[in-house]
């Protein structure tokens, strides 16, 4: 495909002045994510991998517990304005957090409870970030503005924690910490300049009982149901990145900040390898979601058995690839899915099975690297999402009357077929 579909979305005025807001307070957010898993693991606690664990779940339960509730918020009032208080919220906790380091005050508690207020700003920021997207861009864009909204956040993941490493290291935590404040700027300013009359808002829904018909709407839906499934498990087991990869950089590699940070940015190469893949894909499909998430399995696991620093870092580039491609194609095949004034509500539910997994996930993410190693904080997300994929082909080949047969010529490789039309190999699905 043309370089010109890649970032067909930035010729949209709206679009391009958000998505430049956000690749700054991305960078920002990076910056100081490492910077507090750096602070909680070094400064606070011996590390001690379940207060990490604990810091990441107290972001992400309020995700869960007020998605029904965000998403009905989201549905209900005009998304840029809703965004305009939660990223102000996010900046004013990100500062606290600033000045308690900076003052030398700061206790593992005051990162605990700042935590969980930024997940209550991120709970009501997800789902409107999410389908304010498609108030910004025509339905033929949509699929290139998502993959260009993860090019977004994992080119800041690919600058952001090298940059924080060596900001750590030369200025200290809490300068670093200062960064991540000022860049919530940016996207307020993007918001104030963008045109409101450009904009193609959905529906408002009021009334009562939208909750209830948000979920109702999705368990009708059992394509929506099966991908919420499949994201679920990768978020919950294999997404805990932000707390596997401070435990081996720490405990089995013993390395510093700034060779910490570079492990997230060498990451992110995959990752962003992924989004622009995902961007100049014209149509999500559900086979690329099981495919990316074989993948991520298969070079998780070998990150986690990694004998050397040089071979884990190797490892996650096409661990981070196979990650994002998963997540944007699951991500585009819902909006794309669900009529506009449900939308809100079904990307807030999203979120919620995506991140909230997280309060389940990270403790016990935690626990297992305490009590059993860090490599298998890794390895226990490869077999979770091994079972996703057996699970999820089981249901479609029931669902859709199929089965699975091994080919020896000309090479060898497996067809999908239908039960009542052998002949009828489905659209080249095969694996050498």
């Amino acid at each position: 495909m043309s370089r010109s579909r890649t970032f067909a979305s930035l010729s949209v005025y709206n679009y391009r002045v958000y998505f430049a807001g956000a690749l700054v307070s991305n960078v920002g957010t990076w910056m100081g994510r490492t910077a507090q898993d750096w602070l909680v693991l070094t400064q606070l606690t011996p590390h001690d991998a379940t207060a990490l664990g604990i810091v990441t779940a107290l972001q992400f339960a309020p995700v869960v517990l007020l998605a029904p509730f965000a998403g009905a918020i989201t549905d209900r009032f005009p998304k840029r304005r809703i965004l305009f208080g939660t990223q102000s919220a996010l900046a004013i906790t990100a500062a606290l957090l600033a000045v308690l380091v900076l003052t030398d005050v700061v206790t593992l508690w005051q990162v605990y409870a700042l935590a969980a207020l930024q997940g209550v700003a991120t709970a009501l920021d997800n789902p409107s970030r999410q389908a304010f997207v498609s108030e910004m861009v025509e339905p033929g864009l949509l699929s290139n503005a998502v993959g260009l909204n993860a090019t977004s956040f994992n080119a800041a993941r690919l600058i952001g924690p090298g940059i924080a490493g060596l900001c750590i290291g030369l200025i200290g935590t809490g300068q670093t910490l200062v960064f991540n404040t000022f860049s919530f700027i940016a996207v307020l300013i993007a918001l104030k300049a963008m045109r409101p009359g450009e904009l193609m808002p959905a529906p408002q829904v009021r009334g009562k009982g939208k909750v209830r018909e948000g979920l109702a709407y999705v368990r009708r839906r059992p394509d929506l149901m099966l991908i919420m499934f499949m994201v679920f498990m990768l978020g919950t087991f294999g997404m805990n990145f932000q707390l596997t990869i401070a435990l081996m950089a720490t405990t089995v590699f013993h390395q510093g900040a700034a060779e910490y940070g570079l492990l997230g940015s060498i990451m992110a190469i995959g990752s962003l390898a992924g989004a622009l893949m995902a961007a100049r894909r014209q149509r999500p499909r559900l086979r690329i979601v099981l495919w990316s998430l074989t993948g991520f399995t298969v070079f998780s696991a070998l990150a986690s058995l990694a004998p050397s620093y040089l071979l884990f870092a190797v490892f996650l580039i096409p661990t981070g690839l196979c990650a994002i491609t998963t997540l944007n194609t699951a991500n585009a095949t819902v909006q794309l899915s669900v009529t506009p004034v449900m939308r809100g509500r079904v990307m807030a539910l999203y979120m919620a099975i995506f991140m909230g997994g997280t309060p389940i996930g990270a403790p016990v993410i935690g626990w297992i690297g305490s009590e059993f190693g860090a490599r298998w904080t890794i390895l226990v997300g490869s077999v979770a999402t091994a079972v996703t994929v057996v699970t999820a082909m089981t249901y479609l080949m029931r669902r859709d009357d199929l089965r699975l047969r091994l080919e020896g010529r000309p090479i060898p490789h497996f067809e999908v077929r239908h039960r009542d039309n052998p002949s009828d190999d489905l659209a080249g699905q095969r694996a050498a």
